[in-house]
């Protein structure tokens, strides 16, 4: 670890993320924050990878998903002690804009998303074990009701107590994280093609919806208060 980053590794709550100057290409969901660039080629977004990793050397490795329409970037710390966004995060988003900017890479802050997996779990432990086998996951630090990909490329999965049986109801439900200006056109969208309003109790960081069969999913939306 640098000098730098030992002096900004306080964790950082999403709003204050997103109010720091330098962070407008980017969005906090359900696993850091994430910006993506168009650059319409392969060979331009290899470029923008590499540009990238010159801009922030020495800095840290963030994720990276290159495709051929464009370049995903995800900041998180992945540790053992610590699963979250940090300060020093801010200085390197505002480090990979402006690399995508001399790029010539437009930001589109709109076109990221993540998804999580909740299962609701009567024997929360006995049930985890058997995913954490399954699917080669680890404890996300911090929060044993959690597991995350060691890779971080497969969605992770929430563990949800139960005090009771819940019948006539789903025990297995998607999480949808997506930007904070865009999660209530999401909704509005869902229930337009016949999705049903479960509640909106917890909105604007959280609605429940449901399908036209009753199958419940839930639109996260990290940074829209607190």
């Amino acid at each position: 670890m640098t000098e730098h980053q030992a002096q900004t590794n306080n964790p950082i709550r999403p709003l204050a993320f997103h109010a720091a100057p330098g962070t407008e290409d980017w969005r906090v969901l359900g696993e850091g924050a994430c910006a993506f660039f168009r650059t319409g080629s392969f060979a331009d977004g290899a470029r923008l990878v590499a540009a990238i990793a010159t801009a922030v050397d020495g800095l840290g490795a963030p994720d990276v998903d290159l495709r051929p329409e464009g370049v995903t970037v995800r900041l998180i710390t992945a540790g053992q002690d610590y699963y979250g966004l940090t300060e020093h995060h801010i200085e390197l988003a505002r480090r990979i804009s402006t690399a995508a900017r001399a790029a010539g890479a437009a930001a589109e802050p709109h076109a990221v998303q993540t998804v999580q997996v909740t299962l609701d779990a009567l024997e929360r432990p006995a049930v985890v074990a058997f995913w954490q086998a399954l699917l080669g996951y680890r404890d996300r630090a911090g929060s044993p009701e959690d597991l995350i990909d060691p890779a971080r490329r497969g969605a992770p999965f929430y563990f949800q107590q139960m005090d009771e049986p819940r019948p006539q109801r789903n025990r297995v439900h998607v999480d949808v994280w997506v930007p904070h200006d865009v999660a209530p056109q999401r909704v509005a969208a869902a229930l337009a093609v016949g999705g049903r309003l479960v509640t909106d109790e917890h909105a604007p960081t959280l609605w429940i919806l449901a399908d036209p069969e009753g199958n419940e999913a839930c639109v996260g939306a990290a940074g829209a208060t607190g």
